[in-house]
């Protein structure tokens, strides 16, 4: 594994968990742009987790 798809995958996952507890805070507050910001934040981070997944099956071969 190469340091830049660990950090990829790592900053993913602390946007995803950040998104998650925004949506949940939105949802809980009847906030609808909290919500809808948490839910991106949260999408944004699942697809760099998955930009490192594909860093690393380009950079074993």
């Amino acid at each position: 594994m190469t340091n830049h798809a660990n950090d990829d995958r790592m900053e993913g996952k602390g946007k995803e968990l950040k998104g998650k507890a925004k949506e949940a805070w939105g949802a809980l507050t009847d906030d609808h742009s909290t919500k809808s910001e948490g839910k991106a934040e949260k999408y944004e981070g699942k697809a760099q987790q998955k930009l490192g997944d594909l860093k690393d099956t380009f950079t074993d071969k």
